[in-house]
């Protein structure tokens, strides 16, 4: 994995970000355990810039991702809008 400087921050970040908009019914139903180990293999493959919205099924992308990021709260900046 490739990996940026975010600006002009000691924040390294993954050149592939995950976008995790699919994960909560934007694209049609969704299977929490495929998207829970889809975050994991982010991780897996260094993939540690994933963004997410509130707006995504107002709140539950966030809820979801929370899952995985409370154990892994130091290897992942979350982009957020």
């Amino acid at each position: 994995m490739k990996y940026r400087n975010l600006g002009r921050t000691n924040e390294i970040l993954s050149a592939v970000g995950l976008g995790c908009m699919g994960m909560s019914f934007a694209y049609g139903p969704t299977d929490e355990n495929e998207s829970i180990a889809t975050l994991h293999r982010a991780l897996d493959l260094g993939i540690n810039f994933w963004d997410t919205a509130d707006m995504y099924a107002n709140g539950a992308n966030e809820e979801l991702i929370s899952k995985v990021l409370v154990a892994n709260r130091d290897k992942i900046f979350i982009a957020t809008k």
